[in-house]
């Protein structure tokens, strides 16, 4: 059995990226002919937002050949009060006494609530008596773990609230074979329970804030084996670092038009360029280059950031050549006569050169 998991979509508007990135969702779990579609949360970025689109949602999540399994996450513990009807394929779970069973599986839902230590441990081993021994268990949750040390960022714009914390000692004598995570954004990562099972975080299948770097991925697995990360065609944020070396014999611009070659189609780009030109020798000012780096990323950069430096008059002074050619007469590798010609640029440059 197939299932495919994944978290955080932070839907808004209708047919906007968002929305085209659920739909891409549904299509890739009937390509690769999954039985459960898992979402741990979020799936609307609030829950105005999930009045609105519901309609929608009815129709995306019937007839598809697969259950839709959802949780409520932060942004929308609201969205899925009893009774409400989100579509024929759709499951909510919002009891975690009352678990969606299929097959050989139980899948039981750990709804958002603003709980945390010991009333949160003690809600999970609630479960201890539940738990089949018979079929496979698996848990949806959504807050943070904290064995990792996470970024604040890595959630995505929530402040500086703890989010219904766990540690995977809290699982230890649970016999759950996956939690199938939601609200860690950054990427897709798995960490081994001490029972054998896993705990995945599938990062958000879009990124929501431009500090989810990277192409998205979503968790595709076959039930009883390990998680399996399945790359996205969605919108996404790439950072692109250049670092202009005077000593290269190669143009500026050139370089910056292979960096964006290999690019995904998809992503927008946050772009910085650091480093040193010689404007004398490739016979262009800093803001003609600068034009021309924005004229060639028009339309993919979101956010730009010209670090470089025009050193022409450094690298003219007798004294920094005298100092390059005694540089090239040690038995330096490339990486070392770098760093020493860095410090001596920068060097110089304090000094007012």
């Amino acid at each position: 059995m197939k299932i495919l998991h994944t978290a955080d979509i932070h839907l808004k508007e209708y047919e906007d990226n968002r929305w085209k990135t659920l739909q891409k969702l549904i299509e890739v779990g009937k390509k690769e002919k999954i039985e459960i579609f898992v979402i741990s949360g979020d799936l609307f970025d609030k829950e105005i937002d999930s009045e609105t689109l519901r309609p929608k949602i009815r129709e995306i999540f019937s007839n598809n050949g697969f259950k839709i399994v959802l949780i409520p996450g932060n942004h929308d513990s609201e969205s899925y009060k009893s009774g409400m009807y989100f579509g024929d394929d759709a499951v909510t779970l919002t009891d975690l006494n009352k678990p969606f069973e299929y097959k050989d599986l139980m899948i039981w839902g750990l709804p958002f609530e603003p709980i945390e230590g010991e009333k949160l441990l003690n809600r999970l081993h609630s479960l201890a008596n539940n738990l089949t021994t018979d079929k496979r268990n698996i848990l949806l949750y959504h807050g943070e773990l904290l064995d990792k040390s996470f970024s604040r960022r890595d959630f995505g714009d929530e402040g500086e609230r703890r989010y219904m914390p766990v540690k995977l000692s809290y699982f230890k004598d649970l016999n759950i074979d996956y939690v199938l995570a939601g609200h860690f954004h950054s990427k897709f990562d798995v960490w081994k329970l001490e029972n054998g099972g896993y705990f995945v975080y599938p990062g958000s299948p879009i990124s929501i804030t431009k500090r989810e770097i990277g192409q998205r991925k979503v968790n595709i697995f076959e039930v009883g084996k390990p998680p399996k990360e399945y790359s996205l065609d969605t919108p996404h944020f790439e950072e692109v670092v250049i670092d202009f070396d005077p000593f290269v014999e190669k143009v500026p611009v050139e370089i910056v038009k292979k960096h964006l070659e290999k690019v995904h189609p998809t992503a927008s780009i946050i772009l910085r360029i650091k480093g040193y030109i010689n404007s004398e020798k490739i016979k262009i000012s800093e803001p003609e280059l600068v034009r021309q780096i924005r004229e060639i990323t028009k339309g993919k950069s979101v956010e730009e950031h010209f670090e470089f430096e025009d050193i022409h008059t450094i690298l003219e002074d007798d004294l920094f050549k005298s100092f390059m050619k005694k540089l090239e007469q040690k038995d330096y590798n490339e990486e070392k006569k770098k760093q020493l010609r860095d410090l001596a640029i920068k060097a110089m440059m304090g000094a007012g050169l």
